[in-house]
């Protein structure tokens, strides 16, 4: 069995580095009313969403073992709602050794779960449902586009 460890970065030039994630929160029609119209209880559901993207964004190497610390230059969280749902699009930037592909990730799934936790009061079957990667660029294995997006 193999030993756990990160990888040697040591010998890796800085480059620009940028990703792009996706996720689909599954609410229904009376949840995405609510939280147009500014009624849910905890208040502004996708302002909360976006902190805590944001933040999750800039402490992935603290919640996934063995990723490296990075230093992030950007994190966004783009929402776009639907009928039924909540499309999120993170965007990371960093000018680093290593990719920024679980930040992105990372951000994606927590807004994600911020939404969930803001609303499961109104609705338990909540669906959270196909997170991916979008896109990479940078580093050594170039750029990266998702062919076959779902939405």
């Amino acid at each position: 069995m193999r030993r756990s460890g990160m990888i040697d970065m040591s010998s890796k030039k800085k480059t620009g580095r940028l990703a792009r994630a996706y996720a689909f929160v599954e609410l229904g029609k009376e949840l995405i009313r609510r939280i147009k119209k500014g009624e849910v209880e905890k208040g502004d559901v996708l302002e909360h969403a976006r902190i805590a993207g944001i933040m999750a964004g800039k402490k992935t190497s603290e919640l996934i073992p063995l990723c490296h610390n990075i230093d992030i230059d950007k994190v966004s969280i783009d929402f776009k709602v639907v009928p039924n749902g909540i499309e999120i699009i993170s965007e990371v930037k960093a000018f680093h050794k290593t990719g920024v592909e679980m930040e992105a990730l990372t951000a994606t799934a927590i807004a994600a779960l911020t939404i969930y936790d803001m609303c499961k009061k109104y609705k338990r079957d909540i669906r959270i449902r196909d997170i991916y990667l979008l896109e990479k660029r940078g580093g050594r294995s170039g750029t990266y586009k998702r062919k076959n997006l779902l939405h």
